[in-house]
């Protein structure tokens, strides 16, 4: 009994399937059977411009007289080309916008030893199988992850910071930091030149966007004239990011990336944004993340990143890197500001009516821009 076919592209034979177990079980080639399978849509409360599908493949196989389960979760990446969002994306613009987000890099990744290279303390789920599917596309099979649910402390996201510190000096994990980076281009830089030019900067210097109910009840003239002033000096910012030491970078190291085990100790999931990065760019979405989404208030934020930004840099010290720590703070004022601060406008609930939760998540939103911009007046 086998019925997988929700995986459309991603799905493989039935032999390819016990080949997959086999390994994963540590059989020989060909000693195990395939008894059952199932596999189900996974439920995510968040869609990715690089992930076609997320799923869990469930069943049962039979080796030396035993019959034994397995369960998998499977994740279809690909070119965010294909991604429906890709359609907004200008014609003249579109192989740079491509090229921007390097899908293949969480293949990559998981085809790598970084697991075995990670600070003690953080893991990343085993891989069972990295398939290609085309040449725009692959699928990830990895174990599934026992998590159980946590409400963040100050100081349990300050231990996080610190382990991330550690994953940006480790000597081991840095020779893996660019194992994506095809163009070699720094993600700061293609970032600037992409999105922000072209999408962000435009939409914050449009009467009209600052005219919207739902902006001018929460984004005040104060804050938009720093916002603005701000966007004038984005290719400085950029410049002074692009001399500051660098780390390994997991990319995008919000909460929803990061799982917890039964037992406390943390695991790191999509890999999708893994790059070399100016040293403290992976505090800015571990602070931020939750803000952004609403879920934290923003006035927690002074207290969240001092403690944050603390255990990061004890996080580094412990990998025996002694960069200041007015440098690490600079860079992630400026990395907050780029990637979070001048997108604080709620551009995307524009077209719809201005909720109560909306407004919420809005005035949240502005609050962060303000304390993002205070941190860059602080740390010149």
């Amino acid at each position: 009994m086998a019925d997988r076919s929700v995986l459309g592209p991603a799905d493989v034979t039935d032999d390819e399937l016990a080949e997959i177990v086999a390994g994963w079980i540590g059989a020989t080639s060909g000693s195990v059977a395939l008894v059952s399978s199932t596999a189900e849509v996974a439920p995510y409360d968040l869609d990715a411009i690089t992930t076609a599908g997320r799923y869990w493949v469930r069943g049962t196989v039979r080796h030396a007289g035993e019959v034994i389960d397995f369960s998998f979760f499977v994740k279809h990446v690909q070119s965010w080309a294909r991604s429906p969002q890709f359609a907004a994306v200008p014609p003249h613009l579109a192989e740079v916008a491509e090229a921007g987000v390097p899908w293949r890099t969480e293949p990559l990744v998981y085809r790598s030893d970084l697991a075995s290279r990670l600070p003690p303390g953080l893991t990343m789920p085993r891989a069972a199988a990295v398939r290609d599917l085309d040449e725009k596309s692959a699928a990830v099979w990895l174990e599934e992850i026992p998590v159980v649910p946590r409400v963040w402390t100050v100081d349990q996201l300050s231990e996080a910071a610190h382990l991330l510190g550690r994953l940006a000096a480790r000597p081991a994990v840095q020779e893996l930091a660019g194992i994506g980076n095809f163009a070699n281009v720094p993600v700061v830089r293609a970032y600037v030149d992409g999105r922000l030019s072209h999408q962000v900067l435009p939409m914050l210097r449009s009467d009209e966007v600052w005219r919207h109910p739902l902006v001018a009840m929460t984004f005040d003239t104060d804050l938009r004239e720093r916002l603005l002033a701000a966007a004038d000096l984005v290719e400085n910012y950029a410049n002074e990011l692009e001399q500051m030491p660098m780390g390994a970078s997991h990319g995008d190291a919000c909460t929803n990336n990061i799982l917890v085990r039964p037992d406390q100790s943390l695991v790191l999931i999509d890999f999708g944004f893994w790059a070399p990065e100016p040293l403290g760019f992976d505090l800015s979405q571990l602070v931020l993340g939750d803000v952004q989404l609403g879920r934290s208030p923003a006035d927690e934020l002074p207290a969240t990143d001092r403690a944050c930004t603390a255990g990061y840099v004890d996080g580094l010290r412990a990998e025996g890197c002694d960069v200041d720590a007015a440098v690490v703070r600079r860079a992630h004022a400026l990395l907050m500001l780029i990637f979070s601060g001048l997108s604080a406008v709620p551009f995307e609930f524009l077209a719809d009516p201005p909720t109560d939760e909306v407004q919420r998540l809005a005035a949240n939103r502005a609050t962060a821009a303000r304390y993002i911009l205070d941190l860059v007046d602080d740390t010149v």
